[in-house]
């Protein structure tokens, strides 16, 4: 944080809030719980905040058939974010569509997807409007590039939409009929902070939020009523993380999490 040079999370031990963070439940390992911290913040912002859905709890009629649940795109849906934002728009309540490479189809509908379309088919975003018979009018872009970003917008249904992204400044739509959101998980502190050649003011609304949405995902999780992204454990510790992004920057990271652990570090 460069803001804030005695903050940041590259160490043994750091300093955290302790209203945004979750106790681990049984069942749940540390590695496992390395997983969710980020991820729940943004889902908690992007699918209920910026998107205005529905919390778990508050859901429609159980009678709904499934036709006449609202659908929602969750776009790089095998993302550690999308697995998660698939997750928590079922237990809300929608239809979820989301997209992802061939070889991640299989862990999408795990966890609930109701449907899946390959984000490389030039046919992507007209079979998802003809899935969602041209009633798609929110949708949450786990991966936010400019071509993501057009897939979404041509997803999205004649009478328009909602559509969030998670980095600054967010695609070109080129629809007007189309509200263009965008969340940052850093303003869950609830302070101000530096990124990306800009100062952000603090949102304490944003951190009043977050403590009522962890507590809410600490008994979701608690429950068993979802699961975290798969993890992949490897060595080295924190100089191992240097590897790990290399991989990333190789494209040989697809559906899966890395997690490393500190005692693990060379001396």
């Amino acid at each position: 944080n460069a803001a804030r040079l005695d903050d940041g999370a590259y160490a043994e031990y750091i300093l955290a809030k302790g209203d945004t963070q979750m106790h681990i439940p049984d069942g749940v390992t540390f590695e496992e719980a390395a997983t969710l911290g980020v991820g729940i913040t943004t889902v908690g912002q992007a699918l209920y905040q910026s998107l205005g859905l529905r919390l778990p709890g508050e859901q429609q009629s159980a009678s709904a058939s499934a036709e006449e649940k609202t659908p929602v795109l969750i776009y790089g849906g095998s993302t550690a974010t999308g697995t998660l934002a698939i997750q928590f728009a079922k237990l809300s309540g929608y239809k979820v569509v989301t997209t992802c490479s061939p070889r991640n189809f299989d862990l999408v509908r795990s966890l609930g997807a109701d449907a899946v379309f390959d984000y490389n088919d030039p046919n992507c975003a007209a079979e998802i409007r003809k899935f969602t018979a041209d009633k798609l009018f929110y949708v949450l872009d786990c991966i936010s590039t400019q071509s993501a970003g057009t897939i979404c917008a041509n997803a999205i249904g004649p009478a328009g939409g909602k559509y969030s992204c998670l980095l600054s400044p967010s695609p070109d739509l080129s629809r007007d009929d189309v509200e263009n959101l965008c969340t940052i998980a850093y303003t869950a502190i609830g302070e101000s902070f530096s990124m990306l050649r800009r100062t952000f003011p603090a949102a304490p609304e944003d951190y009043e939020f977050q403590k009522r949405f962890f507590a809410l995902a600490e008994d979701l999780l608690r429950e068993g009523k979802f699961k975290v992204h798969p993890l992949r454990v490897e060595g080295a510790g924190l100089k191992g993380v240097l590897d790990g992004m290399q991989l990333m920057r190789e494209d040989k990271v697809s559906g899966q999490k890395l997690v490393y652990r500190v005692a693990e570090t060379p001396k």
